[in-house]
C-alpha cells in the first residue's frame, strides 16, 4: 500500500516547504542564523530547531530530556514550554550541525511518508500526548511548516512561495476557523454577514453568516448588506491569522468598511496559532 490519496496533499505541501527551508538556510553564515524572526524570542536557528524537533516527534523519536532556563520571557504557556524544549536544546548548535540535522531529518521523514500506509482516520499521538487522527496531524504539520518557511523568508528578506502547495493548505485551515472567529470570538451579532476579500497570490472572497442562534457558517456567495467588509492582501491575512503582526501594525494594508468596532474585533480575533 501507499500513502492514502487524501493525505498526499499534505505530504506534498510538507515536502515543498521543508525543501525550501533547506535551500534558504544551507548557505547562511553563522551570524545569519541569529537573525530575529516574526516569532517572539525565536531566531532563524530557533525556527529550524522547531522544524527539526516536530518532525522528529512525527517520526516517533523520544523528546529530549532538557530543563528550560528561567529567563525565556517569550515562554508564557504550557504549549509554548512544550515547543521550547526542542528549540532550546539546539541553541548552541553550529550552522553546519543545524544543516546536517535538518537534512538527515528530511531524509528520514520523507522515507516515512513514502512508506505510510495507514488510513487517514488512524489515531496517532500528537503534541503533549493528545490523540488525533493521522489526517489532522499531517494537515497541521503542512500548515506549520509553510508558515515557518514564510517566517524565515521574512527574516532573511527572501520573499516567495506565497502560492505554493502549503499556501493552499493554510488557506483552507484558516477559512475553516473563520465562522467561530467571527460568531463567537468577535461576537458578531445574530443575522449578520461579514465579507472577507483577500487578493494577491492566493485570492478568495468568503462570507461568514451568523444565524439567529449566533452560529456561524461560511460560503463563497457575496452578501448585499454585510455588517463588515474586510479587504486585504494574502500575505497580510496570513501574518494576522498566525499572530505575526497586529492589526495596528498592518495599518493601511487593511481596508475595513461597515461596523468598525466589529471589524477591529474580528481582526484582533484572527490569530489561530499559540
Amino acid at each position: 500500500m501507499s500513502l492514502h490519496p487524501s493525505l498526499q496533499t499534505y505530504a506534498d505541501a510538507w515536502s515543498h516547504a521543508v525543501e525550501a527551508i533547506s535551500e534558504l538556510v544551507t548557505p547562511l553564515g553563522e551570524g545569519e542564523w541569529n537573525r530575529a524572526t516574526p516569532c517572539p524570542g525565536w531566531s532563524v536557528r530557533d525556527i529550524v530547531s522547531h522544524v527539526i524537533g516536530l518532525d522528529c516527534e512525527m517520526l516517533g523519536d523520544p523528546r529530549p530530556i532538557h530543563t528550560l532556563p528561567r529567563d525565556l520571557y517569550h515562554v508564557k504557556t504550557e504549549a509554548q514550554r512544550y515547543q521550547e524544549v526542542q528549540v532550546d536544546v539546539r541553541r548552541h548548535h553550529t550552522a553546519p550541525e543545524m544543516v546536517a540535522e535538518l537534512e538527515y531529518t528530511i531524509i528520514r521523514r520523507s522515507r516515512q511518508l513514502r512508506n505510510e500506509s495507514r488510513a487517514p482516520e488512524t489515531i496517532v499521538r500528537g503534541p503533549r500526548g493528545a490523540e488525533e487522527t493521522l489526517e489532522f496531524a499531517m494537515r497541521r504539520r503542512a500548515f506549520d511548516i509553510w508558515v515557518h518557511e514564510q517566517d524565515l523568508r521574512w527574516a532573511l528578506n527572501r520573499p516567495g512561495n506565497l502560492d505554493s502547495p502549503g499556501a493552499y493548505v493554510t488557506r483552507d485551515l484558516l477559512l475553516a476557523a473563520l465562522p467561530k472567529i467571527v460568531a463567537k470570538d468577535a461576537g458578531a451579532p445574530a443575522n449578520s454577514a461579514i465579507v472577507i476579500d483577500v487578493h494577491g497570490p492566493v485570492e478568495f472572497l468568503r462570507t461568514v453568516r451568523v444565524d439567529a442562534d449566533g452560529r456561524g457558517t461560511i460560503d463563497g456567495a457575496p452578501s448585499l448588506g454585510p455588517a463588515v467588509t474586510l479587504a486585504l492582501d494574502w500575505e497580510t491575512y496570513v501574518r494576522l491569522s498566525c499572530g505575526r503582526v497586529t492589526p495596528e501594525a498592518a495599518g493601511d494594508l487593511i481596508k475595513a468598511d461597515g461596523d468598525l468596532p466589529l471589524a477591529n474585533a474580528i481582526l484582533t480575533s484572527l490569530p489561530v496559532t499559540p
